[in-house]
């Protein structure tokens, strides 16, 4: 069953009216150019309550490893995901560290899975994003036929642009290592404060075991 990652969150109610809506992921970022970023010193508050079964992610653009492993001790999270032009190394150190590692990667039209082979021993996921210039989401789907090329084996979140009219086309991709959406943009009311009842509604779709 595919997996619901809701990210860019920030706002304490909007989280617990969120995480009432049962997603498996609840991504945070800590990247200072994003529109969603947490602030410098958010406050332990925003992450309390949530249930453990809701996998907390720590969202960083080339940040240093050190401070990564803070912030993820500071607000127990379980994951962290890469989304900048980190290297193999740099995802081992994170990974030996405990936590779970995603690495993001941009695709366009002439991507080369190849250029992620390096990364499979060293990540647990990989997500792919829509190609961009700058780092971060756009809003924007990338043609998902390319999945076809994937021929690692290692699982991953599908980003990019998705929507609530999305649910039945992602179950229909039917790719054996699509673990998760990953879900943002399409589901705001403002950025970082999401919709409780379209996430509600996605994930239920996305979920029915029905084609």
């Amino acid at each position: 069953m595919i997996k619901v990652k809701v990210c860019g969150m920030r706002d304490r109610l909007n989280i617990r009216a969120v995480t009432a809506a049962g997603p498996d992921y609840m991504g945070f970022i800590f990247y200072p150019l994003s529109k969603r970023y947490l602030g410098d010193h958010p406050g332990k508050d925003l992450f309390q309550g949530i249930p453990v079964k809701i996998k907390k992610v720590g969202i960083f653009v080339n940040e240093l490893p050190e401070s990564m492993l803070e912030r993820a001790e500071q607000y127990n999270l379980s994951f962290i995901q890469l989304h900048g032009g980190e290297s193999p190394d740099l995802c081992k150190k994170i990974g030996t560290s405990g936590l779970k590692v995603i690495k993001a990667f941009g695709i366009g039209s002439d991507f080369d899975f190849k250029k992620l082979i390096p990364y499979a021993s060293v990540c647990d996921f990989f997500l792919f994003d829509t190609q961009t210039e700058r780092f971060g989401g756009t809003g924007l789907r990338f043609n998902w036929d390319l999945l076809n090329r994937y021929e690692l084996e290692v699982p991953f979140f599908l980003s990019g642009g998705i929507s609530l009219e999305d649910a039945g086309m992602i179950r229909s991709l039917n790719h054996p290592l699509l673990h998760a959406a990953d879900i943002n943009s399409k589901f705001e009311i403002s950025p970082g404060v999401k919709d409780p009842d379209k996430v509600k509604s996605f994930i239920q779709e996305i979920k029915c075991s029905k084609i």
